[in-house]
């Protein structure tokens, strides 16, 4: 009891000192079980025993016999469950040919690259050599993250980045279990006419409960036949039934079936799919925090002794700094992406949760199936997740700023509320070259501006996630648009001091209209433009215009039209350089007003003879 309460509590500390710091939780999860197992067993305890036990010894333990075996296959079932239902057809249809060459060409050559090191430095088979690959393609986006959330990048470094990891972590997944299911159906007739019926059973029987499961579980929630209180818990039991009934019918097609029912579930048009998947991501770090303390602590002292040589630092070196750059310049080919840029991708390369947790499974497998060399899968992939992260968490941020791909000034602008007007405001900033992120909790207007092909996350602005996202690293401007002005009081109190460096604006509200004296400092726009009053003006006239500005007179003038005009809402300064100036309702700066700027406003085209009055007048 003591040893199971304990591995969830230092599962969840390491989880929040990972939070704290800003690492992936993967570095300190296997940190802390390798202490309490073999560092423990070796160098702590006085009877050479380990502090947390996984499998029964006959003294301790918490798994008696093939347990621990049973309780990793069903943690990782749900894992890949999860990582499933994040990879969408859309996002691997659009996104750029760079990053689809870098999980295709990319896997690929790290497949063999692999393989082909680990066998000449190791010697092993072939087979054992092309598993060891398989887990290594893999990166994900839990170790990616954490180590970009805090180095603002070149949007289309993070892209790339962001996109490998969320995309392969499946994909690399299940170019693993396919591997492993080859060799276990192999044994002694190795590539013979039995061993690939059974490879085809397992295809067949893992992508054929995968996907039908998948359909009546979406079924039975979109008609409402489940209550709301059990939908997760029966979606979680759901994936464990599929697991178990393919593995019955095809050995070893559990894994299969359960990612490709996630990915059928995520790219179907589910109900409360949301919900479903925050679910899932609370039980993944449960397990994760878990599992690998029980992967690492399960780890003897002899297993990290087959590690100790130079051959181990040769394989590591060639990984990291020969197949990954190579894969990454052979990917990138032909691409926008400078030499220094790529330089930075091929050193970001961490290999994550998935590769650790399944080389840990299949190695134990292959170790009971007596295939030689398996006991080296499972160190080899330790050795190669824990380098990467430790070398990537320490060195990202310093190789970024030496190649020139660190952010100097963030330009990019966050804009919370994505109605209409927002969606037209961000449309002439994206024309503009402003990198602009619309968010709303409001699916059909994020809907609609993807139609309008700009960048918008359905998010809640109450939830932590939003700061997660390292497509915002290059935000520097903060604009709360919503209806609501809690929410943008909230937003601007909030965010500011992340999103908003350069400057950070929120719609004034009523009361504040009626008192032009204490106009707020983050007042956006003019002090008489509302959410109300600018939504009855995107309503009347949905277009922004440009107007010619002769002085600072010339602008103080159109400024004093346009707050007594009821059809229009001046917007920004645009300088003699194209650079877009926010015109805020409280500062009032307008020193570097002069002839070769313009003013661009929301609404009614000015009239010629009010422009040519109002240039009489100044």
């Amino acid at each position: 009891m003591v040893e199971l309460a304990g591995i969830i509590i230092l599962g969840i500390l390491a989880q929040w000192f990972a939070w704290r710091l800003k690492i992936p939780a993967i570095l300190p999860l296997i940190l802390i079980g390798l202490l309490v197992g073999p560092i423990a067993a070796e160098f702590l305890s006085e009877d050479g025993t380990k502090w947390i036990e996984p499998i029964w010894n006959g003294k301790k333990g918490l798994f008696p016999g093939d347990g621990l075996y049973y309780f990793v296959s069903l943690a990782i079932s749900v894992i890949l469950f999860e990582g499933g239902l994040t990879l969408k057809r859309d996002e691997i249809r659009n996104v750029a040919p760079s990053i689809t060459k870098l999980i295709t060409l990319g896997s690929i050559i790290t497949f063999f690259g692999g393989a082909i090191a680990a066998h000449y430095i190791f010697y092993l088979s072939w087979e054992v050599c092309f598993l060891f690959s398989a887990l290594i393609i893999v990166t994900g986006p839990t170790v990616i993250t954490p180590i970009l959330r805090n180095i603002p990048l070149k949007k289309d470094v993070s892209a790339v980045l962001k996109w490998e990891g969320i995309l392969i972590d499946p994909i690399g997944a299940l170019v693993a279990v396919l591997v492993f299911e080859f060799i276990s159906v192999g044994g002694d007739s190795g590539f013979t006419k039995t061993a690939f019926i059974e490879f085809g059973k397992i295809i067949l029987f893992g992508t054929t409960f995968g996907f039908t499961f998948a359909h009546a579980l979406k079924f039975v929630i979109n008609k409402n036949l489940i209550p709301h209180y059990l939908l997760n818990v029966v979606s979680l039991s759901t994936v464990l039934l599929v697991f178990v009934e393919s593995d019955i019918f095809a050995h070893e097609s559990g894994l299969l079936a359960v990612v490709v029912m996630g990915m059928v579930l995520g790219n179907s048009n589910l109900q409360n799919r949301k919900e479903l998947l925050y679910f899932k991501e609370s039980l993944s770090v449960l397990l994760i925090s878990i599992l690998f303390i029980l992967l690492a602590a399960n780890i003897s002292v002899e297993d990290l002794l087959l590690l100790y040589n130079w051959n181990t630092a040769v394989l590591f070196a060639i990984v990291v700094f020969v197949i990954r750059p190579l894969a990454v310049f052979l990917s990138t080919a032909g691409s926008k992406l400078k030499s220094n840029e790529k330089v930075f991708i091929s050193w970001v390369g961490p290999r994550g949760i998935v590769a650790a947790g399944i080389a840990s499974l299949f190695g134990t497998k292959l170790i009971k199936q007596g295939v030689e060399g398996a006991e080296y899968i499972t160190p080899l992939v330790f050795m190669i997740v824990l380098g990467t992260v430790l070398l990537n968490a320490t060195t990202a941020r310093m190789v970024a700023r030496a190649l020139g791909v660190f952010l100097t000034k963030s330009e990019g602008i966050l804009i919370v509320g994505a109605s209409k007007f927002a969606r037209i405001i961000g449309n002439y900033l994206e024309s503009n070259q402003r990198h602009v992120v619309l968010i709303d909790n409001n699916q059909s207007n994020i809907d609609a501006a993807h139609e309008l092909g700009l960048e918008a996350l359905n998010v809640n602005i109450y939830s932590e996630t939003l700061t997660d996202n390292i497509e915002l690293n290059d935000v520097g401007y903060l604009m709360a648009m919503t209806a609501n002005a809690d929410i943008n009081k909230y937003t601007i109190n909030k965010f500011s001091k992340q999103f908003g460096e350069n400057g950070s604006f929120r719609l004034v509200t009523r009361e504040e209209m009626q008192n032009n004296e204490n106009s707020p400092k983050e007042g956006l726009f003019s002090h008489t433009d509302d959410y109300v009053r600018i939504t009855e003006v995107t309503r009347k006239y949905p277009l922004i215009h440009e107007i010619p500005v002769k002085d600072k007179a010339h602008y103080d003038k159109l400024i004093e039209i346009t707050n007594k005009n009821n059809d229009m809402i001046p917007l920004f300064v645009k300088d003699e350089e194209g650079e877009l100036h926010i015109i805020s309702s409280y500062s009032k700066e307008t020193d570097k007003i002069n002839n070769k700027c313009q003013l661009v406003y929301l609404g009614k085209a000015l009239d010629i003879k009010t422009e040519s009055k109002a240039q009489e007048e100044t």
